[in-house]
């Protein structure tokens, strides 16, 4: 269940940059315009943490997570890399560690 959902996000986010029929903010988008955001949201989840709000940590990881995938769509159509680079690059690090 864990990747169908993860899939979806990243089909949901892949529909909103459609360049025929996606979503005019969302097609405007680049790393340099998204860097906000990502630094916005990962700060409300760190006051989330210190919070010790679980539901509202939730939420935020999940807008961090909706950053990270932008950023990788964005990068896929640049064609630079993808999501599945990001993760496997991860996991990689993670193993070597």
């Amino acid at each position: 269940m864990r990747h169908s959902e993860f899939s979806r996000l990243v089909d949901v986010i892949e529909k909103l940059r459609d360049p025929k029929d996606g979503c005019p903010w969302d097609l405007k988008q680049t790393h340099d315009s998204l860097l906000k955001y990502l630094i916005e949201e990962s700060y409300e989840f760190l006051h989330a943490a210190e919070a010790k709000d679980d539901e509202k940590m939730c939420e935020e990881l999940g807008d961090v997570l909706l950053q990270i995938v932008l950023h990788s769509v964005v990068a896929r159509q640049r064609g630079t890399f993808t999501i599945d680079d990001v993760c496997k690059g991860i996991a990689d690090k993670i193993v070597r560690r």
